[in-house]
């Protein structure tokens, strides 16, 4: 969920778009995710992502794991 300060913790299906990583929300939509590393391990399962919403709708993304 996000907060009022930009933060974000949310869960659900980690997916590749094209070049990109995206995170089909649990609650509905998605997010596109800016990573530091490229996590084969969580792709196409289900995940839990904390970060920074971005001005142009992208999440810089701190940390990742199973959900």
């Amino acid at each position: 969920m996000g907060t009022d300060d930009g933060m974000i913790d949310e869960t659900g299906m980690l997916l590749r778009d094209g070049a990109a990583f995206v995170l089909q929300r649990d609650r509905g939509g998605r997010y596109v995710l800016e990573l530091a590393r490229v996590p084969v391990d969580h792709v196409q399962k289900r995940v839990r992502i904390r970060g920074m919403l971005c001005s142009d709708g992208r999440v810089a993304v701190d940390g990742i794991s199973g959900a």
